[in-house]
């Protein structure tokens, strides 16, 4: 058994209290490798902001779980390096869909996880996401339940349809779970094509113009829950100047679409303070990656494009931070 308090980790609960009160969120974003890992702690420690590392079921089957927990080490030792004393880091579990696993995880240090019921019945979900939560609360390891169903594919969680979540259900869920956050469904989706062509509109330019968001659910839920921490998944927002970047050096990104950043701004002023983004940061790695290839087709050195990797990477994680979801300076 390996306690995150031992590797400088910190569990949300704290964090999540003071981005209510504050009116932001903290971002979440997904790592798979080192590139990505540098990128994140580098875009926290400049701007000040709290992050959360999240590990999906995918990064630990193609990275190892062992490898990722002592690179979350690391991140804690890398953003004191780089002047950070007092770094605000966790290693969360994203979508976790066992108990099995989830406890695995708690065992090797990981400071949070998500139980991912939402594939369950009503019943099911609340039994499962209970019994993670009996296991990781004597542990002080915080836990994120799901309601309601995310259309889109991630990693290994696929599903062809989004089902809102039910704000009468969310009193009870959270009542018998123990449950520390709530990853709920307002309309945003997993992957690089969030929605349809048919779902969208088109503006003047011919570009897809998304469905907005069911805020009103999200203000339900808020009635329901007052000042319970709230979370969005799915909630890359796609730049197009990205995807733009790909299809002109060789990729076959057609009818991309993500969730505007206005609407994630007006998310995270809200209940929401934690936002999960992942897809943005591949389309930002692919973009620049795709750009060398093209470009220096003699090159072999993966640093050579792996560096304009990181480094579009960060860009855009600075954005994020910053322009959207306001963490920055929270330190």
């Amino acid at each position: 058994m390996v306690s995150y308090k031992d590797l400088g980790l910190v569990n949300t609960r704290e964090m999540f209290a003071k981005a209510i009160k504050g009116g932001y969120a903290i971002p979440a974003f997904n790592f798979n490798n080192m590139e990505q890992l540098q990128a994140i702690i580098q875009a926290s420690v400049e701007t000040k902001s709290p992050v959360i590392l999240q590990v999906s079921s995918g990064a630990r089957k193609y990275a190892n779980q062992t490898l990722l927990r002592y690179m979350a080490e690391g991140a804690v030792e890398y953003a004191k390096e780089l002047g950070c004393p007092n770094p605000q880091i966790v290693l969360h579990l994203d979508h976790g869909d066992t108990f099995e696993l989830c406890k695995s995880c708690i065992d090797l240090g990981f400071s949070s996880v998500m139980i991912d019921g939402s594939h369950l019945s009503y019943e099911e979900n609340v039994a499962l996401t209970k019994q993670v939560v009996d296991y990781a609360h004597p542990y002080d390891v915080t836990v994120e339940g799901e309601l309601g169903v995310l259309a889109g594919v991630e990693d290994d969680v696929v599903a062809e349809h989004h089902t809102y979540t039910r704000p009468e259900e969310v009193v009870d869920f959270v009542t018998k779970t123990g449950c520390d956050s709530l990853a709920i469904s307002i309309g945003t989706s997993h992957g690089a094509n969030k929605f349809k062509p048919e779902q969208c509109t088109r503006n003047a330019e011919g570009v897809l113009v998304p469905p907005p968001l069911a805020f009103h659910i999200l203000e339900a839920i808020e009635k329901e829950l007052p000042g319970f921490p709230i979370v969005l998944h799915g909630a890359s927002s796609v730049p197009q100047e990205e995807i733009a970047i790909i299809n002109k050096y060789g990729g076959g990104m057609k009818d991309a679409i993500g969730i505007p950043e206005e609407e994630l701004r007006k998310a995270a002023k809200s209940a929401v303070c934690k936002i999960n983004i992942d897809s943005d940061s591949r389309l930002a790695m692919t973009s620049a990656i795709r750009k060398v290839f093209v470009e220096s087709p003699a090159e072999f050195d993966p640093r050579k494009y792996l560096g304009p990797a990181r480094e579009n990477a960060k860009k855009l994680y600075i954005h994020k931070i910053t322009d959207v979801l306001g963490s920055g300076n929270k330190l």
